[in-house]
């Protein structure tokens, strides 16, 4: 029984052992071993053999990123208005032993400096800036920190400010302010539009008025052309006709000539030109109560002759 209670203690001693013997270490992290006391070695992932009770894993560290809330803290602008923040930082472990030796505890430690960092930005610029630059300010957070926490073997990979709170009486002064800007735009815009459509019915009647100028330019010059090319047809129609006038009296008198060279044509002529200068002066009796009578009025002979005398000399001159 007793050679029983022997052999199992010392399995368990053995199984002690190997447990002190033999470390393994996880994917994505480290170990940071002592040996006395001191700082021996960092075992990565894999199995790993230790001397008992010599050696012992004092740190752990997980090579990931690491996320951590930074608290809500209360910041004043460079226009002296309190706005209370937070914000969330990302670590990871790039040196375990400066991890291990460099700060008690480098969360929290990073987690305060971006705190102080914080407020030392946001002292820096107004009110309307913490809103239109983040990105800056989230740059030069992580700017600050980073640098710092080199001999904490910790880099610091982003930091995101998450909430911005305003005082009530803030938030009430900046809706207000948005709800101005917003009347001023829709009375800008809408008194825009109505000068936009001033100008399109200027243009419009402007155009109008040419279009008529131009239609009335245009009728004037038609009526003008009409007028014109009525005036040629005139012209040309009266001389057309004054053409066949004359030729139809150079006709006539051709063929009184002809006639009077004819037998018996003087007698007839004679006979003609009596008889129109009786009825010439009966007409001009009757139409008028005075009249005025040639000298030689009862020698309507001697008038005959004289003009059968005309009438021989126009025959005998050459056509």
């Amino acid at each position: 029984m007793a050679g029983l209670i022997i052999s199992g203690l010392l399995a368990l001693g053995a199984v002690v052992l190997l447990f002190m013997v033999i470390r393994i270490v996880p994917q994505r992290q480290v170990y940071v071993v002592e040996r006395l006391g001191k700082y021996q070695t960092s075992l990565e992932a894999g199995m790993h053999f230790l001397m008992p009770f010599i050696d012992r894993v004092a740190y752990k560290h997980s090579l990931k990123e690491i996320v951590r809330d930074v608290p809500r803290q209360s910041c004043i602008t460079k226009d002296n208005i309190e706005v209370s923040i937070d914000g969330v930082m990302y670590l990871q472990v790039v040196d375990p032993k400066a991890a291990s030796y460099g700060v008690d505890d480098y969360v929290m430690a990073a987690q305060q400096l971006a705190q102080t960092t914080l407020r030392s930005v946001i002292g820096k610029i107004d009110l309307d800036k913490t809103f239109e630059e983040r990105g800056e300010i989230n740059m030069e957070v992580v700017e600050a920190v980073d640098e710092a926490a080199q001999p904490w073997g910790v880099k610091v990979l982003r930091y995101e400010v998450a909430d911005i709170n305003l005082p009530v009486s803030i938030k009430d002064a900046m809706e207000k302010q948005v709800r101005a800007e917003r009347e001023r735009r829709a009375v800008v815009a809408e008194s825009e539009g109505e000068r936009q459509a001033a100008i399109n019915r200027s243009e419009g009647d402007r155009q109008a008025a040419i279009n008529r100028s131009e239609g009335e330019k245009q009728e004037m010059i038609n009526i003008s052309e009409g007028e014109k090319m009525k005036q040629i047809n005139e012209a040309e129609g009266r001389a057309q006709q004054i053409e066949l006038v004359a030729l139809a009296t150079a006709k006539g008198l051709n063929m009184v000539a002809r006639a009077v060279r004819e037998d018996g044509g003087e007698q007839a002529v004679s006979l003609r030109i009596a008889e129109q200068y009786v009825a010439a002066f009966e007409k001009v009796a009757k139409e008028s109560t005075t009249m005025l009578l040639p000298n030689g009025l009862s020698d309507i002979g001697g008038a005959v002759a004289g003009l059968q005398k005309v009438l021989k000399t126009v025959d005998k001159t050459p056509a």
